[in-house]
């Protein structure tokens, strides 16, 4: 029992170790603090992919009395729940692929930029062009200018286990 007890407390601390690595990234002023507009980022990043109103409530849980800002002892237990509960998934590969494929009408295997700005900014979950920037910029072939979603996918979906 006491051997149980100390793997799931070692698992917390790993958690809390990958979640404090997460939030100091963006802790410009290392005062465990970091902006409410980081948070999203720092979420996707522990491989975790809420919805806009799922995210919307987690900030509303740990927001420091609406001042903009999120304090890392507020974040912390928050998501460590979120981790270890499994809250928030990521999408399987395979919807993915079929997503993107219900996209790509002609079965080329990629996307031009317009398509998926055009799709990002009008339907689902809107994005602004701001982000359809920053994304594209990330996302796209610098040569060729086209979105090979097989990669892509490779690139959103994170090992569970890692």
């Amino acid at each position: 029992m006491a051997e149980n007890k100390q793997t799931a407390e070692s698992a917390v601390s790993d958690v809390h170790k990958k979640i404090k690595a997460a939030f100091e990234a963006f802790d410009y002023e290392s005062n465990n603090t970091v902006d409410v507009r980081e948070i999203g980022t720092i979420i996707f990043s522990l491989g975790c992919f809420p919805s806009q109103a799922d995210l919307h409530d987690f900030i509303a849980e740990v927001e420091e009395d609406h001042t903009g800002y999120i304090h890392l002892e507020r974040f912390l237990p928050a998501m460590t729940k979120v981790l270890l509960e499994h809250k928030f998934p990521p999408i399987p590969e395979d919807l993915l692929l079929q997503a993107f494929e219900v996209l790509d009408k002609e079965k080329k295997g990629y996307l031009e930029p317009e398509e998926l700005t055009k799709y990002m900014t009008q339907e689902g979950e809107l994005f602004t062009q701001e982000e359809m920037d920053e994304m594209l910029t990330a996302l796209a072939d610098h040569e060729k200018n086209l979105i090979y979603y097989k990669d892509l996918i490779n690139q959103l979906t994170i090992d569970p286990d890692m």
